[in-house]
């Protein structure tokens, strides 16, 4: 979703861990929540997710990749 921003923030205990997760999109100076999560436990850590030449061209040619 272009103009959207993620992020995570640890929580928990070291017993029972889980993560904050937020979504939210800047409109001047606010920034408008999409939607808040919790995920139970800790994400795994994956490899990176290989996207199409293709794909990459239209996303640069939108403006949404550089």
């Amino acid at each position: 979703m272009p103009e959207t921003i993620a992020v995570m923030q640890p929580a928990g205990t070291k017993q029972r861990p889980y993560e904050i997760w937020s979504m939210y999109s800047k409109r001047g100076q606010k920034k408008i929540i999409i939607t808040a999560w919790r995920y139970p436990g800790i994400s795994p850590i994956r490899d990176e997710i290989p996207i199409p030449a293709d794909i990459i061209s239209e996303l640069k040619s939108e403006g949404i990749l550089k």
